[in-house]
Order: C-alpha cells, then sequence, then structure tokens
C-alpha cells in the first residue's frame, strides 16, 4: 500500500495541475471524515484506502478533463501496478457511480461503473461534496446536477449513495 505522500508525489509525476491536486486533498480529508464517523456505527473500514483512492481519483485529469479522466486514471494506475482496490476507486468516482446503459451513451465502454465497496462509495460520495476546493452540501450537488441536465436516475442514485454513506 502507497503512503499518502506516495500519491501525492504520483499526482505531481502524472502532471496533473495544482487545482487538482488541491482537489484531490479536499475531497481526501472530507472522505477519511465520513469513514471515521461511518466506522463509528461499528462498520469495517480501511481508512489508508479512503485516504490513498481519495488523493488518486482524479489522477487521470493529468490526461483529460472529460467523462474519460476515470478510464485515463485506471490506465495510469494499472501501468504503475496500483492495488486494485485504489484502481476501482478511480474507475468508479464518477457521481454515484455510471450505468452500463449510461456508459454506452456518454461514449464509454459498455460495463457499469458502480461503486461497490465501501470505500469506494465514501470517495465517490466526498467527491460529490467537494466543487473545486470547496465543500457543499448534498443539496447544492444535486442542484448542479439538475442545472447540468442530469438524469433523474443518476441524482437519485447520488441521494442515495449519500443516504447509504451520511449526509455531510
Amino acid at each position: 500500500m502507497i503512503s499518502p505522500s506516495d500519491a501525492l508525489e504520483l499526482l505531481e509525476k502524472a502532471g496533473c495541475a495544482a487545482n487538482v491536486i488541491r482537489h484531490c486533498q479536499v475531497v481526501s480529508k472530507k472522505a477519511v471524515e465520513i469513514a471515521v464517523a461511518y466506522r463509528g456505527s461499528g462498520k469495517d473500514i480501511d481508512l489508508d484506502i479512503v485516504e490513498v483512492g481519495a488523493l488518486l481519483h482524479d489522477i487521470g485529469r493529468c490526461r483529460t478533463h472529460g467523462i474519460r479522466h476515470a478510464l485515463e486514471g485506471v490506465s495510469i494506475a494499472e501501468d504503475l501496478g496500483l492495488d486494485l482496490r485504489l484502481i476501482r476507486i478511480i474507475r468508479n468516482h464518477i457521481g454515484a457511480g455510471i450505468t452500463c446503459q449510461e456508459a454506452s451513451l456518454l461514449g464509454l465502454p459498455e460495463d457499469d461503473y458502480l461503486p461497490v465497496s465501501i470505500e469506494e462509495k465514501i470517495v465517490a460520495h466526498a467527491d460529490n461534496l467537494v466543487m473545486g476546493e470547496e465543500s457543499v452540501t448534498i443539496s447544492r450537488c444535486i442542484q448542479r446536477m439538475k442545472d447540468r441536465g442530469m438524469s433523474e436516475e443518476a441524482i437519485s442514485r447520488v441521494q442515495d449513495l449519500a443516504n447509504e454513506v451520511g449526509i455531510y
């Protein structure tokens, strides 16, 4: 398992812009807060995976800022031989995940990109609660999705994810 400082170094070496790295740091802090609170309810969560996965979730933004940044991040993470749990966080962090049907409509390889593990879900949720470097409410996140014309299904998944892992 790599350390948080190693993760930051990987972001820099990959060529991520300073604002992307700062965003990843804020998401990581938020994800750890959520994980600690969730763990307090007696759930078993790997805090190291949450912290490092959140730091690396946007590593693909060194190549593109489009929807494919998650897949670019997976490619980078696989080339680096990173832990599969980190790769799955990077792959499944967008919104509350992307269904196979949505992937097809977005021009992604047809597959489900839905977060499965609790660590994946926490990082996706934390990312939804951070715009740039600013922490936002789930209500603001959902309003932004509506403003962007996102589907009711995608919006509902984000709300369901927030309900599952705890709204912060």
